[in-house]
C-alpha cells in the first residue's frame, strides 16, 4: 500500500503528521497531487478544539495542485493538469444546491464544507476530490501557485462578504480586522465601487497592505477610537456596510454601531462562543438594519471567475503570503500562525 503525509488532527491542541494512504479516485472523482496549499484560520479554531472533528483527519481545505488520477466518469480533464478546487465543494444535484445554496449542500449547515471537515483534507500530499466535474478548475496559463493560492477560500470568502452585503457604487463601507479574510473584503469593496473604504485594525503592517488593496482611510483602533472616527468621515450618517471579518462580540458590536439606519452588517467571522445583539446598537429591531452571514462560495465557476480577476491584473493578493514551509514543517508553520507570530498573514505551505 503506498502512503502519503498529512496533517492529522489527533486532539485539542495537536495537529501532526503522520503517514496515511494515498487515495484512489472512484466514480465521479479525481486526486489531485497538491503542490502548495496553506492554513486558514478555521484550522486553528479546529487545533484549539473550539470546531470539533474526528480525530485522524486530515486538515486544510485550501488545494492547488496536478491531477493525478481519474475516475470514471469524470470527462474533460487530462492527468498532468494543474488545477484548483474551492473549500467549498458542492454536489450541484441536492435540493439546498439547486436552491442557490451551494455552500449550505445537503440541506446541512456548512455541509458545502467537506476538506478537512468530514472528509479528508489538503494539507497533505494527496487529496481525493468528490464530485470533480462540479469542482475542479483549471489554472490559466502563466500563474503560478501562489497567485491562485488564495482563491478556494480567502479570496472567495472575502470577495463574498462584498458581495453579500450588497455594496452599491458610491457606498461607504468600514472592514473591522485586516487579517486575510477582512484584507480580500477590502479588496472586494473596491472592486464593487465602494466610494469610501474604511480598513480597521491594530497591525500597522496590516493596515498597509489594506491601502494596497484600496482603503481609503486606515484606523488604528489602538490609537484611535474607530466609530468617533467613521462618523466623522461619513459625517454622522454612518457606513452603508459594515464587514465583520473577525469573528467576535467587540468586532460584531462596532459594526453595528457604524451602520447607517438601513444598512447591512455583513458577518465574515467564525464565531467560537455566544454571540448577543445589544439592543441600543440594534436599535431595538427598529433600525432597519440587514444582517447576512456569508460562508465561502465554492464550485468550479467561482474559481474560474476568481482566477480572471487575479490574472486581469485587478487584484494582486501574492503579498499576503508572508511565510513559507514545507509539509514537514507543518507543526512549526501552525505554531506561527495560530499564534500570528513574526507579521504572519498566510503561509504557504509545499509537500
Amino acid at each position: 500500500m503506498r502512503t502519503m503525509k498529512a496533517a492529522v488532527y489527533v486532539r485539542p491542541g495537536l495537529i501532526e503528521l503522520a503517514d496515511k494512504p494515498i487515495p484512489v479516485a472512484g466514480f465521479g472523482s479525481v486526486v489531485v497531487k497538491i503542490t502548495t496549499t496553506t492554513i486558514c484560520g478555521t484550522d486553528v479554531h479546529i487545533l484549539k478544539g473550539e470546531y470539533p472533528v474526528k480525530a485522524g483527519l486530515t486538515i486544510g481545505h485550501e488545494p492547488v495542485g496536478v491531477i493525478a488520477e481519474i475516475g470514471a466518469g469524470v470527462e474533460g480533464y487530462t492527468v498532468g493538469q494543474r488545477v484548483i478546487v474551492g473549500a467549498i465543494t458542492p454536489c450541484g444535484q441536492c435540493h439546498t444546491c439547486l436552491d442557490g445554496h451551494q455552500s449550505q449542500c445537503g440541506g446541512k449547515v456548512a455541509g458545502g464544507w467537506r476538506f478537512g471537515n468530514t472528509i479528508d483534507g489538503c494539507q497533505a500530499e494527496y487529496l481525493l476530490v468528490p464530485d470533480a466535474k462540479g469542482n475542479l478548475e483549471p489554472i490559466p496559463d502563466g500563474l503560478t501557485d501562489e497567485q491562485v493560492l488564495m482563491c478556494p477560500d480567502i479570496m472567495s470568502t472575502g470577495f463574498g462578504g462584498a458581495e453579500s452585503g450588497g455594496i452599491r457604487i458610491g457606498d461607504s463601507v468600514a472592514i473591522f480586522a485586516q487579517g486575510p479574510i477582512g484584507l480580500c473584503a477590502t479588496a472586494g469593496a473596491k472592486l464593487r465601487g465602494a466610494s469610501l473604504i474604511i480598513a480597521v485594525d491594530g497591525v500597522q503592517a496590516r493596515l498597509d497592505v489594506a491601502r494596497s488593496l484600496g482603503a481609503d482611510i486606515t484606523i488604528d483602533y489602538t490609537k484611535t477610537d474607530p466609530l468617533t472616527e467613521i462618523m466623522r468621515l461619513t459625517q454622522g450618517r454612518g457606513v452603508d456596510v459594515a464587514i465583520e471579518a473577525l469573528g467576535t462580540q467587540a468586532t460584531f458590536e462596532q459594526c453595528l454601531r457604524a451602520l447607517k439606519p438601513g444598512g447591512t452588517l455583513s458577518s465574515l467571522g467564525v464565531y467560537s462562543g455566544k454571540l448577543s445583539l445589544p439592543l441600543d446598537a440594534f436599535a431595538g429591531g427598529l433600525g432597519d438594519h440587514r444582517i447576512v452571514t456569508t460562508l465561502c462560495p465554492g464550485g468550479k465557476e467561482r474559481m474560474r471567475r476568481l482566477m480572471n480577476v487575479v490574472a486581469s491584473g485587478r487584484v494582486n493578493l501574492e503579498s499576503m503570503v508572508t511565510h513559507r514551509f514545507k509539509l514537514d514543517e507543518i507543526e512549526p508553520a501552525y505554531a506561527l500562525f495560530a499564534n500570528q507570530r513574526d507579521g504572519v498573514l498566510k503561509v504557504a505551505i509545499t509537500p
